[in-house]
């Protein structure tokens, strides 16, 4: 099956129909696939194809196929950002990984051990060769998903053949970085390749790349001035140097930069094979088996000098008359050594008859996961992960009671297991056992039931009611300090209910108004639950009575299609009881506490249209207006009336494309996001500097060539303006990217 996708084909590919071009230039995807997201409930729904994909954005990384959607930010540092590339949404940051979902043809991708910077989407087990479509439904309104789906699921179809295929893609990129004291050149390169086929009964896939990227420095060693002492008499003065930058951290403080760190080296490797088997004409048995590899290296560059030029990195310094202590954290280097495999199995029907069904599992595995920091003297500490991951099982039934109605209904199991081991090593770069300095380890576990029933009424009418039931455990907590004695947590168990609806009014062949209704519960994660610290053989610092998140959230839609675009407007509503976020327990310690609810209004414009102006020119954007607001929090009330970390009350994109016959491509866009802040009581109105939350406007270019039906180049700008701009730590400046691909 050959498919013809323009911008507003994209929705209607997602419900399975092909849609013809109406340029003279088109974007040819055999074998299309459509998405698994319920179509069928009159709701928000956004896609793209992996074609467009292509054809726009400049794509190293899969999550950046999501660029340009609406209201969606991903909070990718540098090209092959694997632990801090957050999914925020309307009314979720990028502190909170644990309120999306992120799926690949079913696989759970979503790391729900935690919930936070280190414990975001795998999204390097697919890449975006890979892709054949990613959509993304909007807000808890599926019976379908657990609470975590409050701001969004993202739905990944990769590619499955229908006869021979093969394709090979070499990547570069490459950066200038000029921030503080740094003044570098960084630069990646990716090399994959696929291939493809199909033979009578049995379909199958295998893509294979490798990833080798130097990312910018992340972080930035820093001193208060206030930490300053003025030495006495006979005291230490500390060494004296040059090259500290004076500058004001985001609470407005005073303080030096004394160097960057975290400057990554991160190789890696990725290997995915999916097979298809069609036991018969209506029954399909498909498994994918996915591996990715990570080597990582984290570099430091200290700006001080002494007298001789030499460079000064530890101990005790003299700036300015003030004496300061450099620790070992100041300059630590690290090195990662990760291993991770996903697999997944799934059975299902797609027959033309009442009633299909479908038996899916999946399993994620932390096969290896070493992570070593230095604490000083050639010393360190090795982080051992491993063991720790999840699995998913689910049952799934489809009955369609003639064409008007149609209910689906399941049973799903999902599994979490956090293992953490620490010990100290005499040699924090090679060496092996050591010391036992921590232990951290638990379980989550969640059993869903859920119905959902979709009534067409009439012509005009059509409703969704649907039904969640979920019982939720926690158990085998336990932790322990350089003792070594294991302290157990007490087990939890809670269920809830989480009911959903929406309706659908067809006023005219162009319009639609759509209203959708879901309440979503957000169980704590394992490494939010089972927290603390040990004093005399008791786990203290901890909320053993931790309370799920539960969100109501809301959205009235009118929405507006032709031939050559669409347009939609969006009022959306969400407000969370319980959310759950890092406060200060006591004057030193901050834990993940409950906040007592936040409040989020908002409105969203989305827009798409071909042949603008012109033949072959095809515009989208979005515009979204969100006022999210903490109207209540017993335990932090200086917090009140604040708004709620990461979420921009202004955000907005656009994407220009323009054609010139079958072989040029030319596409320019812009991403906006306004004045945020990273503290529940919105201490740190200087977003413009380190450990800030910044805004931002930055533009990007691609210039696209096809040579012939076989090969194509592409070169691009990200961040064509050069924009300086933080959430917490730097984002990439300008980034030129160049690639060529070859299709059999």
């Amino acid at each position: 099956m050959t498919l013809q996708y323009k911008p507003l084909a994209a929705m209607l590919a997602a419900m399975g129909f092909a849609c013809p071009a109406l340029a003279d230039h088109v974007v040819t995807v055999n074998g299309g696939r459509p998405t698994s997201l319920p179509t069928q409930i009159p709701t928000t729904i956004e896609g793209i194809t992996g074609a467009q994909v292509e054809d726009r954005i400049n794509a190293f990384d899969s999550e950046d196929a999501l660029k340009y959607l609406p209201s969606l930010n991903v909070r990718k540092r540098f090209i092959g950002d694997y632990d801090h590339a957050v999914l925020a949404s309307r009314a979720s940051g990028t502190g909170n990984s644990a309120r999306s979902l992120v799926y690949a043809d079913g696989i759970l991708l979503s790391n729900l051990l935690g919930n936070g910077a280190t414990y975001t989407p795998r999204w390097g087990l697919v890449t975006p060769e890979e892709i054949e479509r990613v959509d993304v439904l909007y807000g808890p309104f599926s019976a379908a998903y657990a609470g975590n789906s409050v701001g969004a699921v993202v739905d990944f179809q990769t590619r499955m053949p229908s006869k021979l295929e093969a394709h090979a893609k070499l990547s570069w990129a490459g950066q200038d970085f000029e921030q503080y004291g740094t003044d570098s050149r960084h630069t990646g390169r990716q090399y994959s390749a696929s291939l493809g086929n199909r033979a009578g009964a049995l379909s199958w896939w295998v893509n294979l790349s490798r990833l080798d990227s130097d990312g910018q420095p992340i972080g930035f060693a820093n001193k208060l001035l206030s930490s300053g002492v003025t030495p006495k008499a006979g005291e230490p003065a500390g060494v004296p140097v040059t090259g500290a930058i004076a500058d004001r951290n985001p609470s407005g403080k005073d303080w030096y930069i004394l160097g960057s760190t975290g400057q990554v080296n991160t190789v890696q490797d990725h290997a995915k094979v999916k097979l298809a088997y069609d036991v018969s004409p209506t029954l399909r048995a498909s498994y994918t088996m996915g591996w990715w590899q990570n080597d990582v290296v984290r570099s430091v560059e200290s700006y001080l000098r002494d007298s001789a030029g030499n460079e000064v990195s530890s101990g005790a310094i003299n700036i300015g008359g003030k004496r300061f202590t450099l620790l070992p954290s100041d300059f630590a280097g690290a090195r990662a050594d990760l291993e991770h495999v996903m697999h997944g199995l799934s059975l299902k029907t797609h027959g033309r008859g009442s009633f299909n069904w479908e038996i899916a599992g999946s399993a994620y595995d932390y096969s290896r996961d070493l992570a070593r920091v230095p604490t000083g003297g050639g010393r360190g500490n090795l982080t051992d992960m491993g063991g720790s991951g999840w699995n998913t099982l689910a049952l799934r039934g489809n009955w369609r009671a003639g064409i008007a109605h149609q209910v689906e209904f399941g049973a799903q199991r999902e599994s979490a297991k956090l293992r953490t081991h620490v010990t100290s090593l005499a040699d924090w770069v090679a060496g092996e056992g050591g010391k036992h300095v921590s232990t951290f380890n638990g379980n989550t576990r969640l059993e869903s039931l859920y119905a959902q029933d979709t009534w067409r009424l009439s012509p005009e009418w059509k409703a969704t009611l649907g039904l969640r039931h979920e019982t939720w455990r926690a158990y085998g907590g336990e932790i322990s300090g350089a003792a070594g004695k294991l302290l157990p947590f007490s087990d939890r168990r809670e269920q809830a209910w989480s009911p959903k609806a929406a309706l659908a009014w067809r006023a005219d062949e162009a319009w639609t108004l759509k209203a959708s209704a879901g309440r979503a519960v957000r169980n704590p994660t394992a490494a939010e639950l089972f927290q603390g610290s040990i004093v005399d053989d008791k786990i203290v610092n901890t909320d053993p009575n931790l309370h799920a998140e539960k969100s109501w959230t809301s959205e009235l839609t009118a929405e507006h299609m032709t031939a050559k675009g669409s347009r939609r407007v969006t009022l959306f509503s969400e407000g969370t009881r319980d959310a759950l976020y890092s406060q200060p327990l006591t004057s030193t310690v901050n834990t993940v506490q409950n906040v007592g609810k936040i409040r989020t209004r908002g409105l969203e414009f989305s827009q798409q249209a071909d042949d603008v102006f012109t033949h072959g020119l095809a515009l989208q954007g979005s515009l979204t207006y969100a006022d999210s607001e903490i109207v209540s929090n017993d335990a932090m009330p200086s917090s009140v009336g604040k708004r709620q970390p990461r979420v921009p009350k202004w955000r907005a994109n656009m994407l220009a494309s323009y054609h010139v016959g079958q072989h040029w491509t030319g596409t320019f866009g812009v991403r906006y996001s306004g004045k945020q802040y990273g503290t529940l009581d919105n201490s740190d109105p200087n977003g413009s500097t380190y450990m800030g939350v910044s805004d931002y406007l930055v533009a990007d270019v691609r210039l696209r060539y096809r040579f012939n039906r076989q090969w194509t180049a592409s070169v691009g700008i990200d961040n064509l303006n050069g924009e300086k701009y933080w959430a917490f730590h730097p984002y990439a400046q300008r980034t030129v990217s160049a690639d060529l691909k070859f299709d059999l």
